[in-house]
């Protein structure tokens, strides 16, 4: 297999503890920075990386002439398998309609109305989106269709894009089923379940008591039990809207993330760092609240708490239709109180954690050769340029 040494790296992100200096106070995470820096990889694995005069001989050269380097970011929450257009509900929340979760419905019925092919398209061109960023890691939930039928199309399509697939039949309960919402949860911890599982490694839950259409604690706790059964990884939909069981939830049945997390109480931030490093990662989402006019999640007390934090998009056309990571890591930085090593953590190494991977989001020795190069010097341009497309995914 061919080998690729890749020079002329002013900044070198590898999130290798075996690198670089240790944090400090003004960093916190160990981000493994090697600065004047190279790194070998082949088309499956980094091989070496350190200063660019002890660099080996490789097959192919590739001369980066002093950008910055990072981890491919990993984009652990999205909803990018869908039809139709909710542009007119995000100008009537710019002018003060609050949101509520209510615009679903019109999202569920322009996908029951696309065909397989069609959805599989919009997707794809909105992963396309996200790989010209640097986004090299996506997870794509269901959650549009909610009918059985409807669920597989959306799940096979997402399958074909990539292998972090998640089953959300329980994102809100359908029309046809507002007067029965216990056949709805049975449907979705049966049959429903039963005919996406083969499609999917995760299951998820819109956990929010508050939100008329959304499940509550007793009715998340029946679909994510099942989906364990199935052999199925869990991930919680939790606060978003209002305080709620979620987190806890999400503790006690061993969820992989919490996400939103907009709305945490003492309790719950507790019960994650009590289960840091090994319980659910809580992934914010700040395109939401930039989209919503919401308030944004506290991530500063999540990590002082010692909690562990991931950055992802939430892509979807409804409360966040941006495909953008460098976008988040600018809010997180602006609106978030996260420091910009905190938010480039986040995005890479925080969201492979809450897919529990270890050959994404950094640049180990036998990770993924999933590289990102900056239009700049250093990783610190992520907020600083907000909006400029400094970001993309070199390809080798």
């Amino acid at each position: 297999m061919s080998t690729t040494l890749i020079t002329g790296i002013s900044e070198l992100v590898t999130m290798d503890p075996a690198h670089g200096p240790a944090p400090s106070a003004a960093t916190r995470p160990h981000l493994g920075v090697i600065e004047r820096a190279a790194i070998v990889v082949d088309n499956d694995a980094v091989l070496w990386s350190g200063p660019q005069s002890t660099a080996p001989d490789a097959d192919e050269h590739v001369d980066l002439g002093g950008r910055a380097v990072i981890p491919g970011f990993v984009d652990s929450h999205t909803h990018i398998v869908f039809a139709g257009d909710r542009s007119r509900e995000f100008e009537a929340r710019m002018a003060g309609d609050p949101y509520d979760g209510g615009g679903i419905a019109t999202t569920m019925a322009a996908t029951r109305d696309a065909d397989e092919p069609t959805l599989a398209a919009n997707a794809r061109s909105l992963l396309t989106e996200m790989h010209e960023q640097g986004t090299t890691t996506v997870e794509i939930k269901s959650g549009y269709g909610l009918s059985v039928a409807d669920e597989v199309r959306m799940l096979r399509a997402a399958a074909t894009l990539t292998p972090e697939t998640t089953f959300l039949g329980a994102h809100v309960v359908p029309p046809e089923y507002r007067d029965d919402r216990a056949a709805y949860v049975d449907l979705v911890s049966g049959p429903m379940l039963d005919a996406c599982a083969p499609y999917v490694r995760w299951a998820d839950v819109f956990c929010e008591p508050g939100a008329p259409t959304a499940f509550d604690a007793d009715e998340s706790r029946a679909v994510l039990t099942a989906a364990g059964k199935a052999g199925l990884g869990l991930r919680v939909h939790a606060g978003q809207l209002g305080p709620g069981p979620g987190v806890a939830l999400g503790v006690e049945l061993g969820a992989a993330s919490v996400d939103h997390c907009t709305h945490l109480t003492d309790a719950d931030i507790t019960m994650l760092a009590e289960a840091a490093p090994d319980g659910p990662v809580a992934t914010l989402l700040p395109g939401v609240e930039f989209s919503t006019r919401s308030p944004y999640p506290q991530a500063r007390r999540l990590l002082d708490a010692g909690v562990l934090v991931a950055l992802a998009t939430d892509c979807n056309p409804g409360s966040s239709f941006t495909s953008s990571m460098p976008f988040c890591i600018a809010l997180a930085v602006r609106d978030m109180g996260m420091t910009a090593a905190e938010a480039l953590w986040a995005a890479t190494e925080g969201g492979a954690r809450a897919l529990r991977r270890t050959d994404v989001g950094n640049l180990r020795p036998g990770s993924r050769p999933h590289l990102c190069v900056l239009d700049a010097p250093s990783y610190r341009h992520l907020p600083y340029r907000p909006g400029v497309p400094i970001a993309s995914t070199l390809e080798l």
